[in-house]
């Protein structure tokens, strides 16, 4: 019902026509008005593509750079020698002796060295970021850098230092008169736990080093003007704290250490034999290429199986 007003209205005569005058307003009530509606304007349609286009390129080059070749991989796993599909390969791959020592010592030696980086790291880490020294900060930005150095490279460092003809070697023959040195270590298992947690460490520190970054020294100073002594600050303080980023750092050493072949190359470790190592072996050595497969697969099996649980635990601990 709509109000309409006006100032002033012809006066209903008898006969129904005549004119008048009136004062004032009169108002006169519309029960019905007669309005059409203002129609609503229609969007124009949305032109743009439709999502799954714009995901389309990457998951093509993703299929062809990866997902291809892995499935070739697995493929060859099933495809013994004589043709066919079979579980054969798999079969002899599990009853070999070295297979079984291969893993064996793949496994003691990425969960050494993810130990000694885990310890190592820590502490390097507390010392960089709590204790003032001169050169500090350079040695924080040299752990970025470390990051980028190939692990050949920290190998042949350890060579020239305690390599069969190194330095330490030359100087103990000089000032002793002996033949030889005493230091052989890095021909064996020690000499790779060596070099890898050298090279290793620092992907435990930089992470520790960004959650010790964050850390409110405040409560450091509370505990202690409390009368907490420094181990105690380290263990009920600092150590919480650093959880999450010890948990990412070790994670990533470990599924690193599992699939690492230049170390175990470079320091000459025949002895050791690990299973990117085996894979080699099997491929380029022996032209064995099914068995070579199933133990790059075993490999892979491993690795993304350690990253789901590595995923799992840092959902639960808020990484």
């Amino acid at each position: 019902m709509t109000i309409t007003a006006s100032a002033s209205t012809p006066a209903e005569s008898g006969s129904g026509s005549g004119s008048g005058s009136g004062s004032g307003s009169e108002f006169e009530f519309d029960p019905a008005p007669n309005s059409t509606p203002t129609p609503t304007p229609t969007p124009a349609r949305s032109r743009s593509l439709p999502a799954w286009v714009w995901a389309l390129p990457p998951v093509v080059v993703l299929a062809l750079a990866f997902l291809y070749p892995l499935a070739l991989v697995v493929q060859q796993s099933f495809t013994p020698d004589e043709g066919g599909v079979s579980l054969d390969p798999y079969a002899d791959v599990f009853a070999s002796a070295v297979f079984r020592d291969a893993l064996t010592t793949t496994v003691w030696l990425a969960v050494g060295s993810t130990v000694g980086c885990l310890v190592l790291g820590f502490v390097l880490a507390l010392v960089i970021a709590f204790v003032p020294f001169p050169g500090g900060k350079a040695v924080a930005r040299f752990v970025d850098v470390f990051l980028s150095f190939p692990s050949f490279l920290i190998t042949l460092a350890l060579l020239f230092i305690y390599g069969s003809v190194g330095m330490a070697n030359g100087l103990f023959t000089d000032i002793t008169g002996a033949a030889d040195g005493p230091f052989h270590f890095l021909t064996t298992p020690w000499g790779v736990l060596l070099a890898e947690i050298t090279y290793f460490t620092p992907f435990v520190m930089r992470p520790l080093l960004a959650a010790f970054s964050q850390l409110d020294t405040g409560q450091l100073e509370v505990a202690s003007s409390l009368g907490a002594g420094p181990v105690r600050i380290i263990r009920q303080v600092i150590l919480p704290e650093a959880l999450p980023a010890l948990a990412a750092g070790g994670s990533l050493v470990l599924v690193m250490c599992l699939n690492e072949f230049g170390i175990v190359l470079f320091t000459g470790a025949k002895g050791v034999t690990t299973l990117p190592m085996l894979v080699y072996s099997k491929a380029i050595l022996e032209s064995d290429y099914p068995a070579a497969c199933v133990v790059a697969v075993v490999n892979i099996a491993i690795s993304v199986g350690l990253y789901s649980l590595y995923r799992v635990v840092s959902r639960r601990a808020g990484a």
